[in-house]
């Protein structure tokens, strides 16, 4: 499952969004991002109008997490080669191998940190 949280990402950053809710999305599908209806088709909408926005975009995985019927992935998400970016953690819900339900949460990576360790 971590494999299609990852690649269901990875199309989406590359601007492959319905390609990525085709393969990867189930029928039960819904989501918890706070600033679009809870709606599959809500999501994939809001995704697509961001890649067009920013085809430049660039998602790097960190790590990736599994247990049971859930998968997190940590990421770094830039928006163009210029853009520091944010860590953006996506947390997936799976049934029959298709993503069901989905959390997001991200932080805007600070220009200057004290943290000697990095953001990640």
């Amino acid at each position: 499952m971590k494999e299609i949280a990852m690649s269901f990402l990875e199309l989406v950053a590359a601007g492959d969004v319905r390609e990525a809710f085709k393969n990867y999305i189930g029928k039960d599908f819904h989501h918890h991002n706070p600033y679009f209806r809870g709606d599959a088709d809500s999501l994939m909408i809001a995704m697509e109008d961001n890649a067009a926005k920013n085809p430049g975009k660039i998602f790097e995985v960190k790590r990736a997490l599994e247990d049971g019927d859930g998968v997190a992935i940590h990421s770094h998400v830039r928006q163009n080669p210029d853009d520091i970016g944010a860590v953006v953690v996506h947390i997936f819900r799976f049934k029959n191998g298709r993503i069901v339900e989905l959390w997001d949460v991200g932080q805007p990576i600070p220009e200057d940190t004290i943290n000697e360790n990095g953001v990640f």
